[in-house]
This record gives structure tokens, sequence and C-alpha cells, in this order.
């Protein structure tokens, strides 16, 4: 008789609906040593943050080395810079939308009317100051590569990478042993990624349980309407405009994209982390998608860095729900500041956890909003936060298929 083994996805899916269920039940348990001390700081905690940190280890070298190598694969350089305008313009485009399908709902469906403040804490609330545009711009040059690679800024490694990529390709014969050289580094690094993955089913289960564990369901009841709002306009930004983009400009059909992106989609959504999910999306993307090298170790690192449809929903959501919940009234050149500033956001913003909180402080002082709203959802960002990366690396995925499509 033979005997029926589980594929990653099924293994990982498992994992997730384990965590799952075990984080509600454990949120209803009395507090005790064996469930807070044992339990989710203890095993849960371990398990969780050994996945992620292994994760975590391989990004900067995956980035770099696949960058380079890709790179210097294209050999042209002018094809180099069509795919970097594709991408480019493709998640500025999807964050526009995605934001505009937030905004539109939230108007509609009203989700911060009506809600009583008298129990909320609306103290003052400490934000990372946004980083203004030009600053960002300049910071994509990195003064000291090494010291860029030492502190995960994904920008200055991505332009160094390229440069180096490009500088590779130009040179030809004459660097072809480095070249050479980096194929096989990247075939190391895939490698280590696939011996990572064997424990991804754990990982995602401790990260899960711990999070609805200590999070349960009574923080969610009161804004139960503005998380159902984020997760509705999620959904529909996933089904409608990726899963049409995918039909309509790869054939592809979007239920078999997905069950394909699965393994990547759910260590996304366990981590909250664009940069902890790359390396899997790499490996599903080449492996899974069956797309070609050179483009995915290009779009997927610069998507983990500027592409953040899921992010910008909730930003759309939780803008009119502060400004419902304040009783200001958003007009529709209100609208369109929230739409630029989100967009523009997006670019250079890490793709770590709680980041979504940094941008939204810039987007509500785009429109004079107060930034202490943002206590009123801080307690239930990190469910959301899950949610919306899975989408950010959706996206990544989607445009890395369409622009490999476009290039044949």
């Amino acid at each position: 008789m033979k005997k029926y083994k589980l594929n990653l996805s099924t293994k990982i899916f498992i994992g997730l609906i384990l965590g799952l269920i075990t984080g509600i039940i454990l949120n209803f348990i009395p507090q005790s040593f064996i469930r807070d001390q044992l339990l989710i700081d203890g095993v849960f905690y371990l398990i969780g943050q050994a996945f992620l940190k292994a994760i975590m280890m391989l990004v900067v070298p995956l980035v770099f080395i696949s960058l380079v190598n890709g790179a210097a694969s294209m050999g042209d350089i002018k094809k180099l810079g069509r795919i970097g305008v594709k991408t480019v313009l493709f998640y500025l485009a999807t964050t526009a939308i995605a934001i505009s399908i937030s905004l539109s709902l939230s108007t509609i469906f009203k989700p911060g009317v009506g809600l009583n403040l008298s129990n909320s804490n609306l103290g003052e609330v400490t934000i990372k100051e946004a980083t203004p545009l030009v600053e960002v711009i300049l910071d994509m040059i990195p003064s000291n590569p090494i010291a860029s690679m030492a502190n995960g800024n994904m920008l200055q490694i991505i332009v160094f990478a390229i440069l180096i990529g490009v500088g590779l390709s130009a040179l030809g014969e004459k660097t072809k042993m480095i070249t050479n050289l980096f194929n096989q580094l990247n075939d190391l690094i895939m490698k280590i990624v696939d011996y990572v993955m064997l424990i991804a089913p754990y990982g995602v289960f401790g990260l899960i349980a711990r999070t609805f564990a200590t999070q349960g369901l009574d923080a969610m009841l009161p804004l139960i309407k503005y998380m159902a709002l984020v997760l509705i306009s999620l959904l529909i930004h996933v089904v409608f405009v990726y899963g049409g983009l995918l039909k309509l400009l790869t054939n592809l059909n979007p239920i078999r994209f997905f069950k394909k992106f699965f393994p990547a989609f759910s260590v996304g959504f366990s981590t909250s982390s664009s940069n902890a999910a790359l390396p899997v999306s790499m490996e599903v993307a080449e492996e899974n998608l069956g797309i070609s090298k050179d483009v995915a170790s290009f779009t997927l690192p610069l998507g983990a860095t500027i592409n953040m449809d899921g992010t910008a929903i909730m930003q759309g959501v939780a803008t009119v729900f502060i400004a419902q919940v304040y009783g200001i009234d958003l007009n529709f050149s209100a609208f369109l500041t929230v739409i630029l500033t989100a967009t523009l956001a997006s670019i250079g913003t890490a793709g770590v956890p709680g980041v979504g909180m940094i941008m939204l402080s810039m987007v509500l002082q785009s429109v004079g909003l107060p930034v202490e709203g943002i206590a009123l959802i801080m307690g239930i960002d990190r469910i959301l936060d899950m949610s919306r990366t899975a989408v950010n690396i959706t996206g990544d995925a989607v445009c890395t298929l369409i622009v490999a499509k476009a290039e044949g």
C-alpha cells in the first residue's frame, strides 16, 4: 500500500489552522504559569521566533546575490531598465487602485459612525516620523554598502546589487568566473531556503497560536465593522484586481496561481513581514510558477520594498474611520491627497511588521487628522497586519508573472 505524503502547502495550511484554533482556545483559558510562561511565551514564542530568525537570516544574502545574478544574466541593460519601469509603474498603479477601493467602501459603509469613545484611551501616540520623499531618494544611494547590508537597508542593497550585476554584464567574458560564482551562490542560498522551509509548518503554528492567544476576540469586537471592511477590501483587491490582471494579461487561472503561491502567502501571513516571506516567494516563483530567475530576482525584492497594496487598503479604511470617529468630513480633494500620499509613502518603506502605522501617521497628517486616533486601532493591528502583508506579497508575485509574460 502506497503511503500518502502531504506536500509543503498542505502542511503549512494545517499548521496555520491548528495555530488559530489553539490560540483562540488558550485566550479563553484563565491566566496560569502553564498557559502564559510555558506555552505562549515559552514553546510558541521559541518555535515562531526560531523560524522567523532563520528566514530573516537569508533575506540580505538572498536579495544581494539574486539581484547581482539576475542583472548580470540579462546581458542587455535596456532590458533591465524596461523591466524596472514596468515593475515600478505596476506597483504604483495597483497601490493607487487599492487605496481607492478602500476609501470608496469606507465612505459607503461608514465604519466609524456611531462608535462610542467614552471608554477609549486616546492619549498621545508615539509614532516614528515618516521620512521625507527627498530623503528616501537620497537614501537609496549607499555610502557604505557593508553597513547597508548589516542594517538591512533594502533599497540601498538593491541599488548596489544592480550596479554590480550591470558591471558584470558589461565586462562579459572578463568576469565570467565571478558571474558563475554568483550563479553557484544563488543555488546554494535557495538550497538553504529548502532546509528552512522544512520547519515552516511548525513556525507558522507557533506564530499564529501566540498571536491569537494574546490578542483574543475581546479586542476585536468593538472594532468588528472596521476589521470587516479592511478584510473585505483586501479580498476584493485580490480577487478582482489581481485575479483580473492575471486572467487578462497572462491567461493564467487565478485559482491555480493561488494554490501554487500558498506556501509564500502563509509565511507572509504568519510573519507579517514582506522581507521574511521574500526567500519563500522567490523559491515559489521560480519552482512553482515557472518564472525566470532574472525577472523574479529583480521584481520580488523591489516589490518587498515599494509594493504596499494591503497596507494602502488599511490606510484608506483607517483614515475614513478616524475622520468619522472625530466627526470630521473629508472632501474629494482630501481623498486625492490620501491616495497620492499613501502611494508615494509606499516607496522606500521597509517590509517589516508594524510599518503600516508609520505610513498611516503620514497619511493622517496630510489631511489634518489627529494622529492620536491611531490609538483606536493599534490593539487589533497585529491581526490585520498579517492579512495585509499576505496581500502585499501576492501583489509582488502577480507583478512578477505579468512582467515575465510581457518579456516573453
